[in-house]
């Protein structure tokens, strides 16, 4: 509780008493190190006697009850954006102007149920009856990889694409931030391949109607007519899976992931 990140400060600081005088500590000393006063302590540290961990909440409050609903309130959050605001997901800022009521009292009711707009987190079930054999493959190119072999991590970072989730993405719920597929379809895209050369630092790219695997090879040949052609060895798929070559050969030469 009191090294928690998530829970409330005051929480934090009545667990630290209960710790200070379990370890023996006065309560002018607890007071002192807590920056309390000394009848604070002794209270805290009465009421933790007589209730335990429930007795470090906080007790209702006086006065008029809370009026705003927070179950509405993340409800609405719920509901997707209009489009005129030209946003992908709701702020506390937007949400109260929305409802008219304060960002804190949005802020409030989010942390209440545990909903977290701005995040979102990928997921994905492989249907790929190979995964265990590929991934047993790229682990064993790092662990031992062939001899005289450059082993290359190929990958994409692309984003200036028109593509679709392969399956419906999951929407937000309270204590589960949106969550969609990491793998895609592609709608009409042009291909940059690009190879680092991590020595000079100089970087090799070429442009391809395709997605392929013929198409990795040839970039670093472009950049260095004087590279000697090697034969790929292609041991696993990239992401998508396009890049999986079935004739590629065992030899020496590039290794790729």
């Amino acid at each position: 509780m009191m090294r928690s990140t998530a829970g409330r400060a005051g929480l934090a600081q009545r667990a630290r008493i209960v710790l200070l005088a379990a370890e023996g500590e006065s309560n002018t000393r607890i007071a002192d190190r807590t920056g309390l006063s000394r009848p604070t302590v002794i209270d805290w540290r009465k009421r933790y006697e007589r209730s335990g961990l429930q007795g470090l909440e906080d007790e209702p409050r006086s006065g008029r009850p809370r009026h705003i609903d927070h179950a509405k309130i993340v409800a609405e959050t719920l509901k997707p954006p209009p489009k005129k605001l030209g946003v992908t997901h709701w702020s506390s800022r937007l949400m109260a102007s929305r409802l008219g009521i304060g960002n804190a009292t949005v802020a409030r009711a989010w942390r209440d149920y545990g909903v977290q707009p701005w995040r979102a987190e990928t997921f994905k079930f492989s249907t790929d009856p190979e995964l265990v054999a590929k991934v047993t493959d790229v682990v064993g190119l790092y662990l031992a990889p062939p001899e005289n072999a450059i082993v290359l991590c190929v990958d994409e970072k692309s984003q200036i694409q028109a593509l679709d989730r392969t399956q419906k993405m999951l929407p937000m719920q309270p204590g589960f931030p949106e969550r969609r597929t990491h793998d895609y379809v592609r709608h009409g895209t042009s291909t940059l391949f690009a190879a680092l050369e991590v020595a000079t630092g100089n970087i090799t790219a070429a442009c391809k109607p395709r997605h392929r695997h013929q198409g990795v090879p040839g970039v670093p040949q472009a950049g260095r007519p004087g590279l000697p052609r090697r034969r790929l060895w292609n041991r696993a798929a990239s992401g998508d899976g396009q890049l999986r070559s079935p004739q590629a050969g065992r030899g020496p030469g590039l290794a790729s992931r």
